[in-house]
């Protein structure tokens, strides 16, 4: 979670509140170790014309 989405002021009142928002919050860190940290996108890099010919005649080919 990005953190400039946590910019709003809340109130957290009563025993069953708090314990549910630090649920929560542990919830939210226990998932953040799970996350994978590599990149799922591919990217490719063209550099001048012949990779731009070659990527997109592999591009043709998967989309034939």
């Amino acid at each position: 979670m990005a953190t400039s989405s946590i910019k709003k002021n809340f109130l957290v009142s009563g025993e069953k509140q708090a314990e549910l928002f630090a649920d929560a919050i542990e919830s939210s860190y226990m998932e953040s170790l799970c996350r994978k940290t590599e990149n799922e996108l591919r990217i490719t890099h063209l550099r001048g014309a012949e990779d731009i010919r070659k990527f997109m005649a592999k591009r043709k080919e998967v989309n034939a």
